[in-house]
Formats: structure tokens, C-alpha cells, sequence
């Protein structure tokens, strides 16, 4: 390839899918209990974290600064081939500004590569689903140029769609206060959140218990959904209830895949235990 494609663990692909897909990955950091851990993606220790989260231990996370970057760049730049770094979302982390630094240093040792920054303005699954259709239309044959443009048109089309089990971390991240959060646990209400164009995390609606939340995630899959062959699914620690979404979606849609993958430990330290997302191309977030 004359390109490499980059990104960094808030795409929640595994160390398997990122291989597959020939992809290169930045590690962001979360800490809990005294120390700092890569960002990671393996199902028993995501589900071990999620674990401690429901025992009460806190985690605060870091981005990626530009050094980390940089170690993943210049390699692919000493070979002679260039780079698409495809970065979780400038509206939820420094880590694209990161990006950006590294990229604007090194252009200036390698003049005659080309180092292209995409804000994906997405994140989790949302952002792995970005990065998959980027290795297809790599794999098919877009250059690099073409591949960046194509990204920067089509990245809004990635519906992020969210419903969030356990209010007290939505609490602890400021996103609603401790009545809302207190009087929403006493009377089952789930908050309905989806990513915005700016890359943000918007509270959107609110409904009464779990199944109705569900619900409201595959109304939203029905009314804007353009791409019924790759769906993701994304969950924390809730596995039951991701697959009964894939059935419910199933059941109304000729979906041909869906993909189902934990929310990962740097994301899931903001939303908690039991946060459920179905991410899916549309016509508008």
C-alpha cells in the first residue's frame, strides 16, 4: 500500500479487526485504582473493568499526545509511503490536536510524503465504523486524496445512537445534575444521547425503562438508515440486551451484517455499565 492508515483505540476494534484490516492503532490511557492503562479492547479484561466500575471504583483517561502518534507515523514515513490518520473525535478529546502537532513536525523532516489528519468526529464503535469502510474504499483502490475527501464528506453520516443504563456516571462526567440524576434512577428513566456534527455527545430525549430505550434506538435506525449490509453494535458489559437489539433490528430490517463489540474502557469510564449503542451509515446524525 502507498498509504498507511492510523487510528487510535477509542475506534474499539480489536486487536483482531485492526490486523485484518491493516490498521495501525494510538493508545489512549485510562487510570483506576492508582495507575495508568492502555486504552484495550480484549473482551475479558473490558468486562473485568466494567466490573470494577459496578464496584464503585472510579477512572479518569488521557489522550493520546503527540509522541504517541509520532512513534506510529514515522515508521511509515521512513518506508517511503504516507499516512491517513483517521483520530476519535476533537469534540470529546485533545487526542486530534495530538495528531495534528505530530503530523505538522514530522511533515517538516518528510516534505516530499504527504500526512493527512482526519477528525472523525466520531468515537467507540462509531469510529471503528469509519475506519472500516475507509480500509474498503483503500482496498478498492482510492488514493489517499480521494480517501481523505470521501471521509470528510461521508463522516457525518455515521449515526451514533445511545442509551445509557446507570445515571450516577453521566452524574460524575457533569452531563446532568445530581437531582436529574437521583429523581431519573427512581422512576427508570433512560436518556436517549447521539453524537452531533461537531463531534459532541448530545442528551436528546428521554424515555421510561430499558426496553423503551431500545425501542427508540431502532426507530432511529429506521428512519435514517442507508446502509443495511454493515451495522455495529456496542455495549457495556450488557451482552443480553446487545443481542436483543441485533434481534430486534433483524426482525424489521434486512440487515446483512451486524457487529457486536464492547464499548471500551475510555469511553465506558464516562457512560458506566450497561451503555448500549447501535452505530450505522445514514442520511443525518
Amino acid at each position: 500500500m502507498s498509504y498507511q492508515i492510523i487510528t487510535d483505540s477509542c475506534c474499539d476494534l480489536t486487536e483482531s479487526q485492526l490486523q485484518q484490516l491493516q490498521v495501525t492503532c494510538a493508545n489512549l490511557t485510562v487510570l483506576y485504582k492508582g495507575e495508568n492503562h492502555q486504552n484495550f479492547s480484549d473482551p475479558a479484561a473490558v468486562k473485568a473493568f466494567y466490573d470494577e466500575l459496578r464496584e464503585g471504583v472510579t477512572a479518569t483517561t488521557a489522550a493520546a499526545n503527540p509522541d504517541d502518534w509520532a512513534s506510529l507515523m514515522l515508521p511509515v514515513l521512513q518506508e517511503g509511503r504516507d499516512v491517513l490518520s483517521i483520530v476519535f473525535s476533537s469534540g470529546l478529546s485533545t487526542t486530534y490536536q495530538s495528531a495534528v502537532i505530530a503530523a505538522k513536525d514530522l511533515q517538516e523532516d518528510y516534505p516530499d510524503r504527504t500526512i493527512c489528519v482526519v477528525d472523525s468526529q466520531c468515537a467507540a464503535l462509531g469510529q471503528g465504523l469509519l475506519v472500516y469502510h475507509a480500509c474498503r474504499k483503500r482496498d478498492q483502490g482510492m488514493t489517499l486524496s480521494e480517501l481523505s475527501a470521501w471521509l470528510e464528506e461521508h463522516k457525518h453520516n455515521v449515526c451514533h445512537w445511545v442509551t445509557v443504563d446507570d445515571l450516577s456516571h453521566l452524574k460524575r462526567g457533569g452531563r446532568i445534575s445530581a437531582t436529574t440524576a437521583l429523581v431519573g434512577t427512581m422512576l427508570n428513566v433512560k436518556p436517549i444521547i447521539h453524537v452531533d456534527n461537531d463531534g459532541h455527545l448530545i442528551n436528546c430525549a428521554k424515555v421510561r425503562g430499558r426496553k423503551a430505550a431500545m425501542e427508540y434506538l431502532v426507530k432511529r435506525f429506521g428512519e435514517t438508515a442507508t446502509d443495511f449490509d454493515t451495522v455495529f453494535i456496542g455495549h457495556g458489559d450488557c451482552p443480553e440486551d446487545a443481542a436483543a437489539l441485533e434481534a430486534m433490528l433483524r426482525s424489521r430490517y434486512d440487515i446483512r451484517e451486524i457487529t457486536t463489540g464492547y464499548v471500551g474502557p475510555v469511553i465506558g469510564a464516562h457512560t458506566g455499565p450497561g451503555v448500549l449503542v447501535v452505530f450505522f451509515m445514514g442520511t443525518q446524525r
